[in-house]
């Protein structure tokens, strides 16, 4: 039986983002269970670690002085400030996984995706992922039962914005159906890795066999 022919690539970052309510973060969780070539990316956060959080596997733990020397020292891809905390991007940690053919994948919203666009746009994949309808919204977000009524409206409040931004985006997905739309994921991100521009092994590959 002949070796499969593995060509040298370029790891690209795939960018989710929607309304909350919308499904993204089954989709992210379902695809990184799924797929062994691509990692969630590990943000810098200000905030204090949660019970059952591992330093360095779900975030990089911070005060606001190291945070704010970073953000001065230009080490972050994105960075922002969510409620009462602050958020960012390691450039150095993404660039490393994309040059050893690894993916990363960014549950961020449209802000956080145009700063992401301004520094890597040759490396971005943007994906936004829309409800049904407007309805299907708020029933999905009251069913999840962990919310007050108050957060609920806001979050129906924020989802208009949110949702105003999907013509900046690569590809849209309508998640009516989780298994349907991870599937469409997936179609997505085998795409984008067969790009040419991707395939940094190509020409030596060309070379020594043709």
């Amino acid at each position: 039986m002949s070796k499969p022919i593995n060509i040298n690539r370029r790891g690209l970052m795939l960018v989710l983002s929607s309304p909350s309510g919308a499904g993204k973060t089954t989709l992210a969780r379902q695809l990184l269970a799924d797929d062994e070539a691509i990692a969630m990316s590990v943000s810098v956060t200000t905030r204090a670690a949660r019970p059952g959080e591992v330093e360095g596997e779900d975030y990089i733990f911070v005060d606001r002085t190291e945070y704010d020397r970073r953000v001065d020292a230009n080490e972050f891809l994105e960075h922002a400030q969510v409620f009462d905390h602050f958020y960012g991007t390691p450039t150095a940690a993404v660039y490393g996984s994309l040059e050893d053919g690894m993916d990363v994948l960014f549950d961020i919203d449209w802000q956080g995706t145009q700063q992401l666009q301004e520094n890597a746009p040759n490396d971005l994949v943007k994906v936004f992922i829309l409800p049904p309808s407007n309805t299907e919204l708020e029933r999905r977000l009251r069913s999840r039962a962990q919310d007050s009524e108050d957060v609920v409206k806001s979050r129906m409040s924020q989802a208009a914005t949110e949702i105003s931004h999907w013509p900046e985006y690569d590809y849209i997905i309508i998640n009516e159906d989780v298994a349907d739309s991870l599937q469409q994921l997936k179609a997505i991100l085998a795409a984008e890795r067969l790009r040419r521009a991707r395939q940094t092994g190509l020409s030596e590959f060309v070379t020594g066999n043709f």
